[in-house]
């Protein structure tokens, strides 16, 4: 069974989506142990403890600096014997010693079909309400494995939703939700536990059933 860390700073609706795909039987093989937010209000932290996982908060003022962050939240997840982490809307860019621990392991999910609207300043609501801003007729989400840039690593999956004349970055950002962002990011987690996904020349290959 692999075991899974998903790290969020905010409500984890994606959280959520991936924790009712496992209960519907859609990420087989994926085991949910642990729960990590940097603020201490975050509703994931109250979500993980409803599904009986562990939360934990861990805020960057109580280290003296950044690097010192990563390397208590790099043996808090070794401590847990975490085989995959899932960035869930997690707004702490992640240090050398996360990066090093679990490379090739860690997935995120992103509110844009990247590269349009993505890497440092695009988060959140701020992704949709450059898309309005610029009368953008498509969007989506991208799911992406992690590497030492923002938003830069091998795209995994993407799917696009139609933007409507009349949304606003909230209407926007809940479609994207809803018909995006819920259905690939289950997915991904279920190619990478069942071993689907490789890495070829800085692309990902997704692996036929056995």
């Amino acid at each position: 069974m692999m075991r899974a860390a998903v790290l969020v700073s905010g409500g984890g609706t994606n959280l959520q989506a991936l924790l009712d795909a496992q209960k519907a039987g859609q990420i087989p093989g994926v085991e949910f142990v642990l729960v990590i937010s940097n603020r201490k209000q975050a509703y994931a932290l109250e979500r993980a403890r409803l599904a009986g996982i562990e939360g934990v908060y861990l805020p960057t003022v109580r280290y003296e600096n950044r690097e010192e962050y990563h390397m208590a939240l790099r043996d808090l997840l070794l401590d847990h014997h975490i085989d995959v982490i899932l960035l869930a809307g997690f707004l702490v860019v992640l240090g050398k010693p996360v990066m090093e621990a679990f490379a090739g392991r860690i997935l995120n999910i992103h509110p844009s079909l990247i590269p349009s609207f993505c890497g440092d300043g695009f988060y959140g609501l701020k992704v949709h309400e450059e898309v309005l801003r610029r009368g953008v007729k498509v969007t989506g989400a991208t799911v992406h494995f992690v590497d030492e840039g923002t938003d830069t690593g091998p795209i995994i999956l993407q799917k696009a939703v139609d933007v409507a004349q009349d949304d606003t970055p909230e209407t926007l950002q809940k479609r994207v939700m809803e018909q995006a962002e819920w259905v690939i990011f289950p997915k991904a987690v279920a190619l990478f536990a069942a071993g689907r996904l490789k890495i070829e020349n800085g692309r990902v290959r997704i692996l036929e059933e056995e």
